[in-house]
C-alpha cells in the first residue's frame, strides 16, 4: 500500500491505491452519467427546442454556451477576491505570499475553474463548427454537467481527492469526450 501525504486534505496521509481507485471509479460514474445524459439530451430536447443548422447560428450557439461554463469563472473570482478583501493574510495579494488556508481551496477551485472553462468553450466551438441540429444538444450537456460538477467539486474539495473527484471527473467528462469527437470528425474529413 503506497502512503503519501496529502496537504490538501490537512496533511494527513492518503493511501496512494484507494485515492487511484476513487478517481477511477469517479471518472467510470462521470462516463455513465455523460453518455446517458447525451443520449437522453439527443432525443428529448429536439422535441421542446429546434437547434441551429446554419454555421453562423451554431458558432453563436456555442458562443453563448461558453458564456454558461464562464460564470462560473466568475463565481471563483468573486469568492476569492471577497475572502481576500476580509482577510489581513490575503489582502496583499498572491505576489505576496501562498494564500492563507481560509483561502487556499477558493483559489485552487478558481484555478481548475479557469483551466476547465476554457477547455470546455474551445470544445464548444470546435464542435458546433462540425455539427447541427440535434447533435447540438451535447453542448447543452457539457454545460448542465459543467455546472454540477463544479458545485460537487468546491463542496468536497476540503475533504482531498475523495471529495472532489467525482466533481472533478463529471465537469472534465463531456469536455474529453468532445475533443475526442471532433478529432475523429475532423479526421474523417481529412481521410
Amino acid at each position: 500500500m503506497a502512503v503519501k501525504s496529502d496537504h490538501s486534505a490537512g496533511g494527513e496521509a492518503v493511501d496512494m491505491d484507494a485515492a487511484e481507485r476513487c478517481i477511477r471509479r469517479s471518472g467510470l460514474l462521470a462516463l455513465a452519467v455523460t453518455l446517458v445524459a447525451a443520449f437522453a439530451a439527443y432525443h428529448l430536447l429536439p422535441l421542446f427546442w429546434s437547434f441551429p443548422q446554419e454555421l453562423p447560428a451554431r458558432l453563436a450557439f456555442a458562443a453563448q454556451a461558453s458564456a454558461f461554463v464562464l460564470v462560473w469563472v466568475l463565481v471563483g473570482v468573486g469568492i476569492v477576491s471577497t475572502l481576500r478583501r476580509f482577510s489581513p493574510e490575503d489582502i496583499g495579494g498572491s505576489a505576496f505570499g501562498p494564500p492563507s488556508q481560509r483561502l487556499a481551496v477558493p483559489v485552487a477551485f478558481l484555478q481548475n475553474t479557469l483551466e476547465q472553462a476554457v477547455l470546455a468553450a474551445g470544445m464548444y466551438l470546435a464542435l458546433a463548427s462540425l455539427l447541427a441540429g440535434p447533435w447540438l444538444s451535447l453542448i447543452v450537456v457539457g454545460v448542465v454537467l459543467f455546472g454540477i460538477g463544479r458545485v460537487l467539486f468546491l463542496r468536497g474539495y476540503a475533504r482531498g481527492v475523495f471529495g472532489r473527484a467525482f466533481g472533478m471527473t463529471l465537469t472534465m467528462m463531456p469536455t474529453l469526450l468532445g475533443y475526442l469527437l471532433v478529432i475523429a470528425l475532423v479526421i474523417g474529413r481529412i481521410i
